[in-house]
């Protein structure tokens, strides 16, 4: 099975640094197999056939810490996991000059739809829909810092999702699949 484990905060403003080709041989000594790794912003693709989502985080966060000394939250999702978010981000959304588009990947103990409610959700400037194991947010970019995405940073529900531009989900997902094929 082909997964991605997302790791949140590191390698973000000089802190939680961490060297890809290292997190690689990482991955491989703890026995993940097909490791890639794309952009510095912890995504990793991987493979492996026999231990569940929750085995292999938990085997990746200790690894992690036995190898670099830092407590890093890590989330797995398999391709069909993605493939489910992948299909419900509509295809106008971007993230260039004009709009923000994210994937917030939800931690398993905040996996559910309950979760928009603790949002601050601008009904005519955020488009905000969720979806198994993630949050997907737009807003135009003329109106940034009027929506309720800014009001995220510092929440209980920050410490529990790590966000990546619908452009780099799509691009994890592209490496997915020809891993998966």
């Amino acid at each position: 099975m082909v997964y991605i484990a997302l790791l949140r905060g590191i390698n973000v403003g000089g802190k939680n640094k961490i060297d890809m080709k290292l997190l690689k041989q990482t991955f491989k000594h703890v026995g993940m197999n097909d490791v890639v790794t794309y952009i510095n912003t912890g995504n990793i693709i991987f493979s492996h056939n026999s231990l569940s989502k929750t085995e292999l985080s938990r085997i990746l966060e200790e690894a992690i810490y036995n190898d670099f000394q830092l407590q890093i939250k890590v989330v797995v999702r398999s391709v069909d996991d993605v493939r489910g978010i992948m299909n419900s981000i509509p295809d106008t959304w971007k993230n260039d000059k004009n709009m923000t588009s994210d994937v917030m990947f939800l931690w398993d103990e905040i996996d559910d739809e309950s979760v928009l409610e603790k949002l601050v959700i601008k009904p005519n400037i955020d488009t905000v829909k969720y979806v198994p194991g993630a949050i997907l947010w737009s807003v135009d970019k003329k109106n940034v810092t009027k929506s309720g995405k800014t009001k995220i940073i510092g929440s209980k529900i920050y410490k529990q999702i790590t966000v990546r531009n619908v452009n780099t989900a799509r691009k994890i997902y592209e490496l997915m699949q020809a891993q998966n094929s």
